[in-house]
C-alpha cells in the first residue's frame, strides 16, 4: 500500500484539528442559522445603493443620454470606463477556477467558490453599461445577428463592440456552469441536513438528485475538466476582445498592439484584488479563518505583485513608444495631456496605485498581513479604475482641433448608475453568502488528508516509519 502526501515543509491549507464532519459543520452551519447584524447592515446598504442606481437609470432612459456629461469630443465617459473595470473584476474567478484547476494548485480550493460567484456578479454589472450606453435601450436586440425583416439592416461583424457581445455572453455562460456544477455536491449536503420541508425541497431540486455515488463523482470530475478547458482560453480572450474596442481605432493613445496582453494582466490584477477584499470580509464575518488562511492570501498577493509589475512595464512601454515613434500626436497624448494637462492628476493616481504601492508585497511580512492586504486590495482597484478612465478620457479630451478641446466630469446619473452596480454586486454577494456555501465543502475535504494541519503533524510524528506503517497507524486511530 502506498500513501501519497505532500511535503511537511509546505504550509497547511486548512488550519486547526479538522475531520470531515467538522468541515461540514464550519461551512454549512452559517447557512442554516440566522445571519448576524453585520450581514443585515451590509445588505440594507447594498439595497439602498441598488435603488439609487435603478432611479439613475430610469432618469437617463426617460430624459435620454443627454443627462450624461458626454459631448462631441468625449463620447465615452464613465459608462465605458465602468464597463471595462467590471469585466476586469470578473477575471480572477475564472482564472482561479480553470487555470489553477488544470495546474492542480491545491490552494485554490479555499477561495474558488467566492471568486467564481464574484465573476458572475461582476459580469452582470458590466453588461448593463453598453446596453444603457446605446441610448435607445429598447433597440438592444439590433445587436443580435438573427434573420430579420428589417431589410439590409444587419449587425456589423467588423465592429469589436459586437465581438464584446459574443465574448461576454459566452464568458458569463461558461462561468455560470462552472460555478453551479461545483455547487451540486454541496447542495446535496445541505439538502440532507435540512430541518424544514421547504429547504429540503429547494436544495433537493438544486442538487439534481446527487447521491455521491462513484458514477456521479466521475461525471462531476470530467465536467469540471471540460469546463476548465473551455474557460482557460476565455480568460485570455474576453479582455483581449474588450481591448480591441480601443486598439482597432486610429486615435492616438489607443491604436497600439500592446493593449491585449496589457488588458489581460490588468484584469487579473484587479480581479485578484477584489477577491482579496471580499474574502477578508467574508472570513471575518463567517469565522472562516481556518479555511481562508494567510497562506491563501499570500499566494494571491504574489499574483498581484506579478501582474502589477507587468502592468507597470506596459505603462513604461507606452511612454517609450510614444517618444521613440516620433509621432507628434502620440507624443502629445502621452506626455502633454496624460502625464500633464488638466486631467494629469488621474494619470499619477493610476501610476501610484498600480505600480508603486503593490511593490510592498515583495516583503513576506506585508504579503501575510491582513490589514495591509485589505488596504492594498482597495488601492489596486481604485488604481485600475483610474487606468480605464485615463485610457478613455485623456485620449479623447484633446482633439486635433483646439476648438474641439473639452473637459469631462460625470453628472449625478452617471455616478448613480455606477453606485447602483455596486449595490447589485453586493446584494447578490450577500445573498450568496447567506444561502450558498462560500467555500467548496467537497473540495476542502478532498485536500484535507494531504494538506490539513493535523495530518501534516502526524506525518512529522511518523516521519521515520514507512508509508505502510503510517497508513496502518492512521487507520487504527480512525477505527477508535
Amino acid at each position: 500500500m502506498s500513501l501519497k502526501y505532500e511535503s511537511t515543509l509546505r504550509e497547511p491549507l486548512v488550519d486547526g484539528v479538522k475531520d470531515y464532519h467538522q468541515v461540514t459543520e464550519d461551512i454549512i452551519s452559517p447557512i442554516e442559522g440566522k445571519p448576524g447584524k453585520l450581514w443585515y447592515v451590509g445588505f440594507v446598504i447594498s439595497l439602498a445603493l441598488l435603488g439609487f442606481g435603478a432611479f439613475s437609470v430610469f432618469w437617463q432612459i426617460y430624459f435620454g443620454v443627454g443627462v450624461w456629461n458626454l459631448n462631441k469630443t468625449i463620447g465615452w465617459g464613465w459608462d465605458i470606463t465602468n464597463f471595462v473595470w467590471w469585466v476586469g473584476i470578473g477575471h480572477a474567478g475564472t482564472l482561479i477556477s480553470a487555470i489553477l484547476l488544470l495546474f492542480r494548485q491545491g490552494w485554490r480550493t479555499g477561495v474558488n467558490r467566492a471568486a467564481e460567484a464574484m465573476t458572475i456578479f461582476a459580469v452582470m454589472c458590466a453588461g448593463q453599461f453598453p446596453i444603457i450606453h446605446m441610448g435607445r435601450v429598447w433597440m438592444a436586440f439590433f445587436i443580435l445577428p438573427y434573420p430579420n425583416t428589417r431589410g439590409p439592416v444587419w449587425v456589423n461583424f467588423n465592429s469589436p463592440l459586437l465581438w464584446d457581445v459574443f465574448a461576454i455572453s459566452t464568458y458569463f455562460t461558461v462561468s455560470l456552469l462552472f460555478w453551479y456544477s461545483g455547487l451540486i455536491p454541496d447542495f446535496a449536503t445541505i439538502r440532507d441536513r435540512a430541518k424544514t420541508k421547504l429547504r429540503k425541497l429547494l436544495y433537493g431540486v438544486a442538487a439534481f438528485g446527487w447521491t455521491g455515488s462513484t458514477k456521479h463523482w466521475q461525471r462531476h470530475e470530467a465536467l469540471s475538466l471540460v469546463l476548465a478547458g473551455l474557460s482557460t482560453p476565455l480568460v485570455l480572450s474576453v479582455h483581449t476582445i474588450v481591448s480591441f474596442d480601443f486598439a482597432t481605432s486610429v486615435i492616438p493613445g489607443w491604436h497600439t498592439t500592446i493593449f491585449p496582453p496589457y488588458f489581460v494582466a490588468g484584469a487579473i490584477f484587479s480581479g485578484f484584488a477584489m477577491v482579496q477584499t471580499l474574502l477578508i470580509i467574508t472570513r471575518k464575518i463567517l469565522h472562516l479563518e481556518e479555511y481562508i488562511t494567510l497562506g491563501h492570501m499570500e499566494a494571491m498577493n504574489k499574483v498581484i505583485v506579478l501582474t502589477g509589475s507587468v502592468v507597470g512595464c506596459a505603462y513604461l512601454t507606452e511612454l517609450f513608444m510614444a517618444w521613440y515613434g516620433a509621432n507628434p500626436y502620440e507624443f502629445a497624448t502621452f506626455f502633454k495631456y496624460r502625464a500633464a494637462g488638466p486631467l494629469g492628476w488621474s494619470y499619477w493616481i493610476m501610476m501610484t496605485c498600480n505600480v508603486i504601492t503593490p511593490q510592498v508585497f515583495w516583503f513576506r511580512k506585508m504579503r501575510r498581513s491582513v490589514a495591509v492586504t485589505f488596504v492594498m486590495s482597495i488601492i489596486v482597484n481604485i488604481g485600475m479604475w483610474f487606468e480605464r478612465f485615463v485610457i478613455i478620457c485623456t485620449s479623447l479630451y484633446r482633439d486635433y482641433l483646439p476648438s474641439s478641446w473639452s473637459y469631462y466630469r460625470p453628472s449625478w446619473p452617471e455616478v448613480g448608475f455606477y453606485m447602483g452596480t455596486f449595490g447589485l454586486f453586493f446584494t447578490c454577494y450577500f445573498l450568496f453568502a447567506k444561502y450558498f456555501p462560500v467555500i467548496a465543502v467537497a473540495e476542502i475535504k478532498a485536500i484535507l488528508k494531504t494538506s490539513g494541519e493535523n495530518f501534516k503533524e502526524k506525518m512529522e510524528v511518523y516521519e521515520g516509519e514507512t508509508a505502510e506503517q503510517f497508513a496502518k497507524a492512521v487507520h487504527h486511530e480512525h477505527a477508535h
